[in-house]
């Protein structure tokens, strides 16, 4: 059985800032990458890599992910346009179909990428890559400086 279902989500986080390209599982682990640009022939590489086929995937009604079923991954759309953000398919009261999970990250990466003004699209992604670490982790303080640094030990070649 797929792992619980992930949320993809391309966007810009404003006008002239390159797009990121985020996954999110309902578990709320996450996988961000900075774009070249937002077509499906970038997208494709990054969804195959980090999510099982046969896995759901929800988003929006961008026609980025049209093509998710023919990649093996069943897809569901919130129409935003429409006023959907959310939707119970099966009468349970519980709203299985929404890209919410994605709309609250990236609200949580603008809110700490804000005082840091002017990054550069070179040094972007390593902003990126930081709050991806330190959001996975959940850790904080004294916790999240010992998580990094067993994955720096870890990734340290070791010395002959």
């Amino acid at each position: 059985m797929p792992p619980p279902a992930r949320c993809a989500w391309a966007r810009h986080l404003g006008d002239g800032k390159p797009p990121v390209f985020g996954m999110i599982q309902r578990t709320r682990e996450v996988v961000i990458r900075m774009l070249d640009n937002v077509q499906q022939a970038t997208i494709k590489p990054l969804i195959l890599q980090t999510i099982m086929p046969g896995t759901p995937i929800y988003t929006d009604e961008y026609n980025i992910y049209s093509r998710l079923e023919s990649w093996g991954y069943p897809h569901k759309t919130v129409n935003h346009s429409a006023g959907e953000y959310a939707r119970d398919e099966d009468g349970d009261g519980f709203c299985e179909v929404h890209s919410n999970t994605m709309e609250g990250f990236w609200s949580l990466l603008r809110s700490w990428l804000r005082p840091h003004r002017g990054i550069s699209q070179a040094k972007l992604p390593l902003y990126l890559s930081f709050f991806e670490f330190v959001h996975n982790v959940r850790k904080r303080g004294k916790g999240l400086l010992f998580s990094l640094l067993a994955v720096l030990v870890k990734k340290t070649p070791k010395a002959i």
